[in-house]
Parts: C-alpha cells; sequence; structure tokens
C-alpha cells in the first residue's frame, strides 16, 4: 500500500479543494445520505451529510462532527476526540461503496488497515461547529465481475479550508452469503451475553465515562484484557459475532494512554492498525503494549497488540502528544459560567 500523505505535505495545498483542482460550483451535493449507508441506524452516530464525485476515482464528503456525544468526548477540555477522523473515513468510504460504486446495503466490509494522522492544534475546539470537508481518493479499486470487491480510500480532511488530517484505509467487500460461509458456526453467536469485565479506571484511560472503557485489569504490567461491551450504543451499533474494528481501535488508543505518564492529558496524534483475524467475543483477548523505544520512560510512540488464542488479532503504532488543560476564559467581569448559569 501507498504511503498515506503527510500531514505535512498536505499541510502546504491546504487552500486548495482537491488533488484535482478547484471544484466547479456546479458540482452538486447528494444530500440524501442514510444511516444504513454509513452503517449506523442511530442518527447521533451518523456524520457524513452530503457527497458529491469530482470524477471517477475523486469525491468529497461532508461531515458533520457533534461538539458533544456520548462516547467521542473532548480530550483534555479542548480538543475533538482524533478518533472521529477514523470514524469519519470508515463512514465515508462505506457511503461511497454504496452509492457511488453500487454495493448493495446488505453487503459486509472488512477493514484491513487504517491509519490517521493529525496535531493537537489541528482538533482544536474552536471551530467545532463547522462541517469537515473529506477529498477521498479511491485507488487500487478491485472487482469480482460487476461487484465492488474492495479498494483503497485515502483521505485528506479539511474544515474552513485548512487540513485537521489525513487518513487511509484499506477497505474489502463480501456478501452476506460468502460472509457467512466465511464465519461458519461463528455467525451462531451472533447477540449472545457476554459478561462484562470490571472495567480501569476511567481517568487511568483518558475517559470519563465507564461505560466507554474497553480495558480490564491484568496481573502483568503493559498488559490489560479487552473488556467487551455489548451495550454500549455507539461500540456495538447492532449485534455481531465479532468484535467490531472500531473497538480495538478504542483499545489501542486506551492502552496507548493508560502507558503515559499523563494518561489524562494525552491527545493520540497517530495511528496505524493492521488487522490481521476476528476478535471473538467468547474468548480472552489480550492488549499489550511496549514502548517504540526501549527504555523511554514516558514513550511518545508506543506498540500495541491484540492476542487471542495465542493469535495476532491486529497490531498498532500509536502516537500521543501531552497537552496542558486550560482554564475557561474569564469575562471582563468575572467567571463565565457562575452558579445556576448554564453553558
Amino acid at each position: 500500500m501507498d504511503r498515506v500523505r503527510s500531514l505535512d505535505a498536505a499541510a502546504r495545498d491546504e487552500h486548495t479543494t482537491q488533488a484535482v483542482g478547484p471544484v466547479p460550483a456546479t458540482v452538486a451535493w447528494h444530500t440524501e445520505v442514510s444511516g444504513e449507508q454509513v452503517h449506523r441506524p442511530d442518527p447521533r452516530d451518523a456524520f457524513p451529510v452530503a457527497w458529491r464525485r469530482l470524477d471517477d476515482t475523486h469525491f468529497q464528503v461532508r461531515a458533520r462532527w457533534p461538539r458533544r456525544h456520548r462516547f467521542f468526548t473532548e480530550v483534555a477540555g479542548r480538543f475533538q476526540d482524533p478518533l472521529l477522523i477514523p470514524e469519519t473515513l470508515r463512514q465515508g468510504s462505506m457511503l461511497l461503496a454504496h452509492a457511488a460504486f453500487a454495493v448493495p446495503v446488505e453487503d459486509r466490509f472488512v477493514m484491513q488497515r487504517v491509519r490517521y494522522s493529525t496535531s493537537p492544534a489541528r482538533i482544536r475546539l474552536d471551530h467545532a461547529s463547522e462541517d469537515v470537508i473529506a477529498d477521498i481518493t479511491c485507488g487500487d479499486v478491485r472487482r469480482r465481475g460487476r461487484r465492488l470487491a474492495g479498494m483503497r480510500c485515502a483521505m485528506v480532511l479539511r474544515r474552513r479550508g485548512r487540513v485537521v488530517a489525513t487518513a487511509d484505509g484499506r477497505l474489502d467487500c463480501v456478501s452476506d452469503r460468502v460472509y457467512r460461509r466465511l464465519r461458519g458456526e461463528r455467525v451462531s453467536l451472533t447477540g449472545r451475553p457476554v459478561p462484562l469485565l470490571p472495567g480501569l479506571p476511567p481517568q487511568a484511560v483518558g475517559r470519563t465515562d465507564a461505560a466507554a472503557v474497553v480495558l480490564a485489569p491484568s496481573p502483568r504490567p503493559g498488559s490489560w484484557q479487552l473488556r467487551v461491551n455489548t451495550a454500549h450504543p455507539t461500540l456495538f451499533r447492532r449485534q455481531d459475532d465479532h468484535v467490531p474494528g472500531f473497538v480495538l481501535l478504542e483499545a489501542a488508543r486506551q492502552a496507548a494512554t493508560a502507558f503515559s505518564l499523563f494518561p489524562g492529558l494525552m491527545v493520540v496524534t497517530d495511528m496505524d492498525m493492521v488487522f490481521t483475524r476476528y476478535a471473538e467475543l467468547d474468548r480472552p483477548c489480550w492488549i499489550e503494549a511496549d514502548p517504540l523505544t526501549q527504555g523511554d520512560p514516558d514513550p511518545g510512540t508506543v506498540r500495541v497488540r491484540g492476542i487471542q488464542d495465542d493469535a495476532e488479532v491486529f497490531r498498532c503504532t500509536v502516537t500521543v502528544a501531552a497537552s496542558e488543560p486550560t482554564a475557561p476564559p474569564l469575562a471582563p467581569d468575572g467567571p463565565r459560567n457562575g452558579p445556576g448559569t448554564e453553558r
């Protein structure tokens, strides 16, 4: 796979609309976007609101990020959740697969790899009410007959013309019939209750809500057991026969955060995850973190792996950046939010 464009490279042309040149005003947006197309039945979790085709392989997706959300919450009090970036790539890619490449809505998608890059300054909450525009290039398109079998989607994400992040991923498509054949008897486990393990303290993994914690304690340093909360409406948007890839992405983020000295002040700026097999719901999955540079007392880059039945489920490189909290600004006549004053 080609390397994703670096954030610095994207920033050099941040005031252009897209790699193929300015978009004519006559290129209309398609505004009928359904939760079914982005595989998010709850509208609170569906972010794309429009899309348009620039040419055969170049598209734009307009997305509306939530200022407040039950899962994608503020980081360190002043940054948007960086996992909105890979989630926008995921939802945008699926939207284009259905709307532009005619993939049936009942087909299944398998993300082989996903990665993104940003910086704390680019995801500040200052302009959180502004929509983001994802310039998505679809390459390495594979087909089985007339059906889309897979493609690589590279994304440059902008807000108000300025680069927010870059990301890319490899998406494979299989019919529901083929998926059921691949998964075999595992499909019968769909909806089966999974015991909820006790979680780490939310502040240890950079969260504020205990329901969003996906790591359980382990006696081994740098190792945790995956905590599967099938009742969480965002992490498990539907009954499934395996752990969704997004849960594993969050596990890697939480592991890297917990591995740092100051988990409450860490922003995950870069992730590069490769999925190697399905994570099963009924088997313990261990999340292990190691510093990229051995002996580093406070590593900025961490290697995280998921291990189940002595086999690797995923591997991920995670980079974190520290950020000092900032007190809310004061109004000229005193505190902006006093007792009894709504935000």
